[in-house]
Parts: C-alpha cells; sequence; structure tokens
C-alpha cells in the first residue's frame, strides 16, 4: 500500500518535498492558496525529474501521483505525513499547525520544515496533539540533499521521534534528530556564522563574492562534502589526532579574526553582494543554475556513498 504525503505551502521547499516522495513512490497532496501553484509545482517537479531518474526512482513513481486539494482540511485527509511549509512567520506558522492539529487525525505526524524556529513555540496552539508537531527541517535542493533535522518539542516523546525518524527514512532521507530545541537547529547555525564572515569580507573590501565562493569551493568544501569539520581538524593533528591539533591550533581561537555579529546590510554592501552574484550566474536563468548544481550533486552524493558506506548506518548512532 503505497504512502500518502501531505504539502501545505508550495515554494521551493513545498516543491522540493514534492518531487522527493513522487520519485520515492508516494501519493502526494497539496495545498496553496495561491491558484498559480498548481502550474508552478509542476513545473518544478519537470525540471527535478531527470536528476531524480538518474538517482534512482522508486517503484511505481510517478509525477502523476500529485494531486492539489481545494482546502487545508481536505488535503491532510488520508495522509500518512504531514509537512508545513509556510512562510518563516512564527505567528503564520502557528496558525497554519493549529489548523492542521485540529483537522488531521491524532495519530499523524505534523513536520514543520522552519529553518529557526523551536517546536515548542510553533505546538504553543495546538489542542489536539501537540507532541506530533516537530521540526522537520531539510535543505535545498530538497529532493536531491538527504539531511533532515528533527528536533521535538515540550509535548514531543520518545514515540513521536520514533515514529518520525522512520517516516522521512522511507523518503530516503537521514535525520538527524537533534538533542535539544534551540533556534536555528544544528545546521543552519554553522551555515549562518559562516555567512555573516562572507559578508564581513565583501564589506571590508577583502574579497569579492566570487572569491569566496572559490576559497568554499575548491578549498574546505571540498574536505566538507566527505568529512565535516571535526574530523577535517582530526586530521590536521596528524598521527595525534584532534588532542594534537587542539594544542597546536588551538590558541588561535582566542585571537580576534572572526567577526560574530553581521555587518549592517547597507545599500552599498546590498549592491556589492547582488552585483557580485550577477556576475558569477553571468546572464543564466536560475533553472539553469538548478538543473547544473543538481547534476553535480548527483554525482558527489555518488561518490560520497562510495568513501563513506558506513553513513547507511548513521540513523543508528545518532
Amino acid at each position: 500500500m503505497s504512502q500518502r504525503l501531505c504539502i501545505i505551502g508550495t515554494g521551493v521547499i513545498g516543491n522540493g518535498w514534492i518531487a522527493r516522495a513522487l520519485a520515492q513512490g508516494w501519493d502526494v497532496v497539496a495545498f496553496d492558496p495561491d491558484p498559480q501553484a498548481p502550474a508552478r509545482t509542476r513545473a518544478f517537479v519537470d525540471n527535478a525529474w531527470p536528476s531524480l531518474e538518474r538517482l534512482g526512482l522508486a517503484e511505481g513513481s510517478s509525477p502523476e501521483r500529485l494531486h492539489f486539494a481545494e482546502s487545508l482540511e481536505v488535503a491532510v485527509q488520508g495522509a500518512d505525513l504531514i509537512q508545513e511549509n509556510v512562510p518563516e512567520r512564527l505567528e503564520l506558522k502557528r496558525e497554519i499547525l493549529a489548523t492542521l492539529d485540529a483537522a488531521a487525525e491524532a495519530h499523524v505526524i505534523i513536520g514543520s520544515s522552519t529553518s529557526g524556529f523551536k517546536p515548542s513555540d510553533l505546538q504553543r496552539d495546538c489542542a489536539k496533539a501537540p507532541g506530533r508537531v516537530i521540526v522537520a527541517h531539510p535543505f535545498n535542493p530538497v529532493y536531491l540533499l538527504p539531511l533532515v533535522e528533527l528536533v521535538g518539542g515540550a509535548a514531543t516523546d520518545s514515540a513521536h521521534t520514533a515514529t518520525a525518524q522512520a517516516l522521512y527514512q522511507a523518503l530516503a532521507m537521514r535525520p538527524l534528530v537533534v538533542r535539544r530545541e534551540i533556534e536555528g537547529h544544528i545546521a543552519d547555525r554553522l551555515m549562518e556564522a559562516l555567512w555573516r564572515e562572507a559578508l564581513h569580507l565583501v564589506n571590508d573590501g577583502v574579497a569579492t563574492t566570487e572569491e569566496i565562493d572559490a576559497a568554499v569551493v575548491y578549498g574546505c568544501g571540498l574536505r566538507w562534502s566527505l568529512m565535516g569539520t571535526f574530523l577535517t581538524f582530526h586530521l590536521a593533528g596528524g598521527e595525534q589526532g584532534m588532542r594534537h591539533m587542539l594544542e597546536q591550533f588551538g590558541p588561535a581561537l582566542k585571537l580576534p579574526w572572526t567577526k560574530l555579529q553581521a555587518p549592517e546590510l547597507t545599500d552599498e554592501l546590498i549592491d556589492r553582494v547582488v552585483e557580485g552574484c550577477e556576475y558569477q550566474a553571468a546572464g543564466r536563468p536560475v533553472s539553469e543554475l538548478d538543473r547544473r548544481r543538481d547534476d553535480f550533486l548527483v554525482e558527489l552524493l555518488a561518490l560520497t556513498q562510495k568513501y563513506w558506506p558506513e553513513a547507511e548506518g548513521l540513523e543508528g548512532r545518532i
């Protein structure tokens, strides 16, 4: 029997969930009040489908298994999993999640794609079964990148978390259960730190957007795609590993190299960043850049799996 995903909100992230679920052979029912949403979503899926075909489609997968509902209340009926993807405004999310909680059967997990809000804040207005309302934060493009951060709130127990893990694994995701709720979860806090420092480098005239991206792509980014931050530094310590690395380079952490606060987004800084990105894009539309990124990620995912096969058991170790 096929599983059904309910998607509320069909922006970039919502559509990414849709494409992933369809490729895994799920039925998808979506709701978005924008009358242009169905056409926009189908164009999104069409653009993503060649990459998903290269990764390998599940038996029975088809873009035709997507349907749009006329209301949120209708959309949740019969869903095995509900994913909320409305704009990142806390009051709006609370309102939508409370409506979903009231309309859906009490056992159905409701995941929020929020990149920053804590689940206890999202659960606050849910009266029926608040514990099943969790953070399920993916990464763009959702249909290719496997990480999803799962964060439970004050009302969430281990049974809710276990159910959510199994559901997202069925979508070929790699669930990372965050040990305690915190704004920004894990990955976004790391990315925000790099992003703030990059903005300072542009603002101070140290580097252009293209030069900063090159530093990541041809340096740390290549290593991070396999090992991440800690294991990379463990190797930097030689045969003695992390202990030697911290003894040797740890004192440098006290030096004021980096800046914790983001720079003021002045008109001048905004213009520099925008002009730099437009120069890098070289007139290519976002859809073309999407396909180029997707082609690269498909090959990189295969390569990462080849050199880190034990990542298959990652979910059980987190």
